[in-house]
């Protein structure tokens, strides 16, 4: 019972960063061009640096909440990332000009680090056998998440372009008090380590996980994967319009929808299929189903091919939570919060990354002068990268002792 409840705080936590992220997303631009005096054209070059500011933070900051957390506990460091979420939200509310906007977003790519710790506490809640159905709550949670919180943003926000920031900040601080008095603490004396800021820094991070041999290969087709993400993450809106000329009501259905059929199979599917397909198969699976639906993506023709092959394409959501329980199960306990503090920096560099290669060809293959008319490039783009996931992984399970839970001991190699 009691890790029920710490698994559904987990999920409410998530759920509600990544609602709070969904709810200002529709009036960023509005609240830019307001304290800038420009135009949507500005503006949106001020939100990429927004972007690149959140991801810097999250980037660093990630595994100094991983080793915090392994050295004091998964409570104390997720409550303080919730409070100064809430205190991010505060700054936007109130913000004179646009660099209390930058603020904010350095706040938020530190507390938006909580990702590390949460994943942490479903490490130490879950047995092994189970890591990766639970895993499959942060891909559930993120999207419930981008399906209320825009719609509660476009309800709002007519109300004034501070509003949806103030809904926002409501939500992480009563999240922080729900958390004080309800959230058990999961990391056991006993499994805690100290903290050293050698490892405490992301590349001193990353370069631990040489440590695991065995993972080598996981880690790096989930950077492939995360990269491949970032095609429809950050060229959505502006493919659907170009090729099929929607409007921004249908936009917002279509990603509404991304991620209601994210939410079933990262919340339900993979609940079910991971047991009965087992890691490895549930791996090649979801890998499967995203090179299909990207490159579906890529070569649709009409506006309602893209809501059918959202199905195939968010079925690929098997493989990430597969590969970073297989991940997770070769790290010991005390270890668990040092790796999630890497996988998020990874993710960061991804966010930084991946969203400037995929404009890039988006913008190259649009442009009068292109060799080729080809929008669809970085969804193509995305498929590659997914077959070359599918080597690394295919070359990593290929390990022997991949599959055996390691141990404090066994993990360190004693």
């Amino acid at each position: 019972m009691a890790r029920n409840r710490a698994l559904t705080f987990i999920f409410i936590t998530i759920l509600i960063d990544c609602t709070g992220i969904g709810v200002i997303a529709p009036i960023v631009p509005r609240l830019i061009e307001e304290l800038t005096g420009g135009d949507l054209s500005e503006a949106s070059e001020y939100g990429g640096w927004l972007t690149f500011s959140y991801a810097i933070m999250q980037f660093v900051f990630a595994p100094v909440l991983g080793g915090l957390s392994d050295r004091f506990g998964r409570r104390p460091v997720l409550l303080m990332s919730l409070f100064g979420l809430g205190l991010d939200y505060v700054f936007c509310v109130f913000a004179p000009n646009i660099a209390w906007l930058f603020v904010a977003r350095f706040i938020a790519g530190i507390c938006g680090a909580s990702f590390t710790t949460a994943s942490a506490y479903i490490a130490d809640v879950s047995p092994p056998e189970k890591r990766a159905q639970n895993f499959g709550l942060v891909g559930a949670a993120f999207g419930l998440g981008f399906i209320v919180g825009p719609i509660i943003g476009g309800i709002f926000s007519p109300y004034g372009s501070r509003v949806p920031f103030m809904i926002a900040a409501g939500l992480s601080l009563l999240n922080f008090i729900y958390g004080f008095f309800v959230l058990p603490e999961s990391l056991p004396t006993e499994n805690r380590r100290a903290f050293d800021w050698k490892r405490a820094n992301p590349i001193g991070s990353l370069a631990r996980l040489k440590r695991y041999p065995a993972i080598v290969g996981l880690v790096g087709s989930m950077v492939l994967l995360y990269i491949a993400a970032q095609a429809p993450q950050s060229i959505w809106t502006y493919y659907t319009i170009e090729k099929f000329g929607w409007n921004e009501t249908w936009v917002g259905y279509s990603l509404g929808f991304i991620g209601l059929t994210v939410a079933i199979v990262q919340g339900g599917v993979i609940r079910v299929a991971i047991p009965k397909l087992g890691p490895k198969r549930a791996v090649f699976t979801g890998l499967a189903f995203s090179a299909i639906g990207f490159t579906l993506f890529a070569f649709a023709s009409r506006g309602w091919m893209m809501f059918a092959f959202m199905v195939p394409y968010s079925l690929g959501g098997l493989a990430g939570p597969a590969v970073q329980g297989l991940i997770s199960s070769q790290v010991a306990p005390n270890e668990q919060g040092e790796l999630q503090g890497a996988l998020t920096s990874l993710a960061s560099m991804t966010a930084i990354v991946g969203p400037l290669l995929m404009t890039h060809l988006f913008a190259y293959f649009t442009k009068p002068e292109a060799p080729v008319y080809f929008p669809g490039a970085p969804f193509l783009m995305g498929a590659v990268l997914t077959l070359i996931s599918v080597f690394l992984v295919a070359k990593a399970l290929g390990t022997t002792d991949l599959m055996v839970p390691k141990t404090e001991e066994t993990a360190s190699g004693r």
